[in-house]
């Protein structure tokens, strides 16, 4: 599976809910507006993971944070990054599921990662669902216990990989 790495562009925004919709139930998933909003406001830790064809086949996205742990209210307010520092958090990790199985969601988060690095960030900051938990620590992340997040009335995991050391 031939695939590469670029920012998304307004023109995703259709094919990129269709891909949030398939990872997330009604409750968690991102509305339309909202990421709009994080195309044009973050899209500089926006990574789109894209077919030979140019087709948006899985993507991570979240804003850059003070804090080392995501609050509920990232998932409905965008404000543009700093451009050194902070935590990069990820609100959605998402591969279309006709492209799972293929590292991809791995891959992006290696890509996250390094740019990340680029931009001396303290860690990459995450919460997740239970059943995840073994995929983020696979990747490196810590599991930091339960998160304070009320998003879609779930229980959310703490995930954090610490860029201040070497994985």
């Amino acid at each position: 599976m031939l695939f590469h790495f670029r920012a998304p562009t307004l023109n995703d925004l259709e094919r990129i809910m269709e891909i949030e919709r398939s990872g997330f139930s009604a409750e968690e998933a991102a509305s339309s507006e909202a990421m709009r909003k994080r195309i044009e406001r973050i899209h500089d830790s926006f990574i789109v993971a894209v077919t030979e064809s140019d087709e948006p086949i899985g993507y991570v996205v979240g804003p850059v944070i003070p804090e080392r742990y995501l609050y509920d209210e990232l998932f409905e307010k965008t404000v543009e990054n700093p451009s050194i520092g902070g935590y990069q958090s990820i609100l959605s990790l998402v591969v279309d599921p006709a492209f799972q199985k293929f590292g991809i969601a791995s891959h992006l988060l290696s890509e996250l990662a390094k740019l990340s690095r680029s931009r001396k960030r303290e860690g990459i900051t995450l919460t997740c669902l239970e059943s995840l938990v073994p995929f983020y620590e696979k990747n490196g992340y810590q599991l930091e216990g339960v998160s304070d997040s009320q998003h879609a009335g779930e229980t959310w995991y703490n995930m954090v990989l610490d860029l201040r050391i070497d994985h």
